[in-house]
């Protein structure tokens, strides 16, 4: 079977809209993809700020600005589509959504961006609301994304992306074990931002700080590292718990950024030690790709295979098709294995009672 699907995924670091149109091939079990057209769109500052303080709206003002980024959406779709011409090639749209509230504790996720308003601006049909009814079967809601890793890029061992949130897939031979890792993306461009920058370009200001051991030392000690998985972070836990403690420490904002990626370096070894205990790997020569927008930075990166080079674990860059939209190629998967009713979301990652298929439908064609 083949199918034409295309991927949104808006990031907790509100670097822009991701969206990728991809073809997928089906066969025997298999899956193969090939990205068609794919863009990354800012956001306005207007839209950051909204999407940031999203959180602090009353229950109506929410409401309306659910609706109102669900046709913003929806726009941004038709745009590209003309833009590419791409008419009459989109079968189906599978939005994430932005991440407002993540509670999986006390049963609840939400995702700003109403599919019904996304199916009515392009009248195509939609797939949304991705992690509900995993969080409905007491499960974290998240990370969403290993099915696709598990699908499409099954050779590897480890998969790490590095968005806003950091998260880390493990690919064992029974099943799959993914969480979140630290807070990433989030945390580096808050400290960009206090020198005038959008993010560190390459880690430079972060290759020029000192590393300081007290700092790291309180950081690493944070009460979410001791945790087991399943489990996963919300925006909240960059901005309102790691951030304070940095702007606290009285450093100079480039100790400050040298400082956290080494923390972000020690717990990905961290986790990789807490996911296989054993170092019990597949292949004699085993592998962890990196993608997102931190595998652009190089000297996080280097950081991260100084820290993996004691357990055997070589790092892995990607095309960079694959660096910046392997999220939104994956939403577009699961929006096609939720067109199906196929399991689109594992219980192993999540914690849910069970695997389950994610994902609310508006249809957008006309009859």
């Amino acid at each position: 079977m083949v199918y034409r699907a295309l991927g949104l995924m808006s990031g907790s670091s509100l670097d822009g809209l991701d969206i990728a149109l991809v073809e997928f091939h089906s066969e025997a079990g298999k899956w193969t993809y090939s990205v068609l057209a794919a863009d990354c769109l800012p956001y306005t500052e207007n839209w950051c700020s909204k999407l940031q303080n999203a959180t602090a709206l009353s229950a109506r003002d929410y409401l309306l600005l659910h609706s109102e980024y669900g046709h913003y959406l929806g726009q941004q779709i038709n745009q590209f589509i003309t833009e590419h011409r791409l008419d009459y090639q989109v079968q189906l749209i599978a939005s994430h959504g932005h991440t407002s509230f993540h509670l999986p504790s006390q049963g609840m996720t939400a995702q700003l961006g109403d599919g019904a308003a996304i199916a009515a601006e392009t009248g195509i049909n939609v797939v949304s609301d991705l992690r509900s009814i995993d969080v409905a079967l007491g499960g974290q809601g998240a990370p969403i994304v290993p099915i696709g890793e598990k699908l499409l890029w099954g050779e590897y061992e480890m998969l790490m992306n590095i968005g806003g949130i950091a998260n880390i897939s493990f690919q064992q031979a029974t099943q799959t074990i993914a969480f979140d890792v630290c807070a990433a993306n989030r945390v580096l461009n808050l400290l960009a931002k206090e020198l005038g920058k959008k993010y560190d370009d390459k880690g430079a200001i972060a290759l020029s700080g000192q590393l300081n051991q007290d700092l790291l030392l309180q950081l690493n000690q944070l009460n979410y590292y001791q945790q087991s998985f399943p489990k996963s972070l919300a925006n909240e836990f960059g901005t309102d718990t790691v951030f304070p403690i940095l702007k606290n420490s009285g450093l100079s904002i480039p100790d400050q950024l040298r400082t956290y990626t080494q923390h972000i370096a020690t717990q990905l070894k961290r986790s990789v030690e807490l996911a296989n205990p054993n170092l019990a790997w597949k292949s004699q020569s085993p592998q962890m790709l990196v993608t997102g927008g931190g595998a652009h930075n190089d000297f996080l990166v280097q950081c991260i295979q100084d820290e993996l080079q004691a357990l055997n674990l070589t790092v892995v860059k990607p095309s960079a098709e694959v660096i910046d939209f392997k999220e939104a190629i994956v939403m577009a998967l699961i929006g096609v294995l939720r067109w199906r009713e196929t399991n689109n979301v594992l219980s192993s990652v999540t914690g849910a009672s069970r695997d389950s298929i994610g994902g609310a439908v508006y249809i957008g064609q006309t009859a």
